[in-house]
């Protein structure tokens, strides 16, 4: 793999923990500024917003410049939100800080895939996508933790300061590892925007909604529910959630190394055994050890669909990747919304703090039925299970030379 992967995983990885760590420190947040706490929780839902609607604007703002002008400019944007966030004098600055940061979220993954899938051989693609996936897994595992204590002992501004600073060091590497990638000519945004078109397409991102969706059903409302039901001390999340995090490391990784083998049947049985850890959920959270064990495995299950998901985008999407590759990690975001709203609906019902875990079986089931639906109306059409890169249109033929 090329060392350009590595200053991928490096933004990567700031990103992703910039991301999550705010939730472990919402109440500092809160007091500093005067708010409550579900007040505070808007620097939550804005991110998620503005990673949704920033993925599709900002990379068509990119269409006219290279691929790695566009990354370093998406990292330089990442700098200045994380530095705003850790000065803003005010919550509602800290709050346009969140989501100056997230404007580059979508766009980074989505443009990074491309680039990461054009750095390596047509069999390798889904690793090297894997790869600079790694970085957001490994920032549950490391930064949030860290960041997460880090704010708690000398003051949350000092954590954003932290993350500003990575978003550095991952300029740094962009500018300095990743080859230079001109845009391709004779690709327009109507190109990019014709993907769409491409019902293969829109169900890679329903099976993304609907899969990830599953893992953060449950996910969302851990803490309430390894208190009060498997009987976890409060300090006991945050070690539950690095099992969480530790998971989704190895899922992604070996969820890159089989889609390049088999990406249908790597997505059947990621999808289909989600589905069911999800359901058995419901009962093993009621003990300790069987709860941790399973939390680890919804982790693992749920990364193991990121690299193909993603490079079935890829894949479908194969004249012009882009747009269609960054939508459909404001995809993920999208199944994140829904399934806590969702989870969030089931217990206010009374089901129960495990309830959220029915409503992420049905997610990962429905995702599992759409993965069936989309092979079905592949066989039907004659077409094969992976278009081959090497004879896409001219995005994909631009030379690489590292």
């Amino acid at each position: 793999m090329p060392l350009a992967l590595l200053a991928l995983a490096i933004g990567a990885f700031g990103i992703g923990t910039t991301e999550f760590v705010i939730m472990g420190l919402l109440p500092e947040v809160a007091g500093d500024y005067g708010v409550s706490i579900p007040t505070a929780g808007y620097l939550v839902t804005g991110y998620a917003l503005g990673v949704m609607f920033g993925a599709p604007l900002m990379t068509v703002l990119g269409t006219k410049v290279s691929r790695k002008r566009m990354l370093m400019l998406l990292m330089g944007l990442f700098i200045v939100g994380n530095l705003l966030s850790a000065l803003a004098p005010a919550f509602a600055v800290m709050l346009i800080g969140r989501i100056v940061a997230s404007l580059s979220h979508g766009a980074f993954f989505g443009i990074g895939s491309v680039v990461a899938a054009d750095l390596v051989a047509p069999d390798k693609k889904a690793g090297a996508i894997a790869m600079m996936f790694t970085g957001l897994t490994v920032a549950n595992v490391v930064g949030v933790p860290l960041g997460t204590l880090v704010g708690q002992s000398v003051g949350w501004r000092v954590t954003f300061g932290i993350v500003a600073a990575l978003g550095v060091v991952g300029l740094a590497g962009i500018a300095r590892l990743v080859p230079d990638m001109p845009k391709a000519e004779g690709v327009r945004l109507r190109h990019e925007l014709a993907a769409f078109k491409n019902v293969q397409v829109l169900l890679a991102m329903a099976m993304t909604v609907l899969g990830f969706g599953g893992v953060f059903a449950a996910i969302t409302y851990i803490a309430p529910m390894m208190t009060h039901t498997a009987g976890f001390a409060d300090g006991s999340v945050t070690w539950l959630l690095v099992l969480f995090g530790l998971g989704m490391v190895g899922g992604n990784l070996v969820g890159g190394k089989f889609a390049d083998r088999a990406l249908m049947p790597m997505l059947y049985v990621s999808l289909g055994a989600l589905s069911v850890v999800l359901a058995l959920f419901t009962l093993t959270a009621h003990d300790k050890l069987l709860s941790a064990v399973t939390i680890a495995l919804i982790g693992a299950l749920g990364f193991a669909t990121v690299p193909p998901l993603q490079k079935r985008v890829l894949d479908q999407a194969h004249g012009a990747p882009t747009l269609a590759s960054a939508v459909n990690i404001g995809a993920f975001n999208l199944g994140n919304a829904l399934s806590a709203w969702l989870g969030g609906l089931v217990i206010a019902a009374g089901f129960g703090y495990t309830a959220p875990n029915w409503v992420g079986a049905a997610l990962a089931a429905g995702a599992l039925v759409l993965a069936f639906i989309s092979a079905a109306l592949e066989r039907r059409a004659g077409a094969p299970s992976s278009v081959v890169t090497g004879s896409a249109p001219a995005e994909q033929r631009t030379a690489v030379h590292h």
